[in-house]
Order: C-alpha cells, then structure tokens, then sequence
C-alpha cells in the first residue's frame, strides 16, 4: 500500500511530519494527543517501520491485546509540548 489519502482517510502511518501537522491541527490547552498507528498483521507494520515517528504508539489487529511503545518518556499518554 502506498501512502496517500482514501475516502478522506489516511493510508500510512504517523511518521514525524504528519504528527507535527497533527499536533498544530488538534492543537488545545484542554486535551493532549496519543497518535496510535493501527497495522493488520506484523508484517504490515514491518513495512511501515522505518517510518513511524518516535513518541507513538503501534497496535496490530492480529494480537489485540498488547500495544508497541516507540520510545519517549512517557507510556500511552499525552506530551507536554
């Protein structure tokens, strides 16, 4: 899969220049933001690797029950920034 947009939704993952957009998009003083990259499978997210920024997290639909943290100091919650 090739990224872009679908339907109005993206089709890759987080990688640092779309979490910077993000956090100025959805920037607010009340709330912080937790980017989630969601994979099918282990193998997608391999290939999606090399470009996850660090700070976010990955969720693979065939083992639902366990996240990847990509680094950072903090563990599912939001960055002061």
């Amino acid at each position: 899969m090739k990224p872009g947009r679908c339907g109005g939704r993206w089709t890759s993952p987080a990688g640092p220049p779309r979490s910077c957009t993000l956090r100025k998009i959805f920037a607010t003083p009340v709330a912080g933001l937790v980017f989630v990259n969601c994979f099918e499978n282990r193998e997608a997210m391999r290939q999606w690797l090399p470009e996850l920024a660090w700070e976010t997290e990955a969720w693979v639909a065939d083992d639902p029950d366990h996240l990847i943290h990509l680094n950072g100091s903090r563990f599912l919650g939001p960055y002061e920034r």
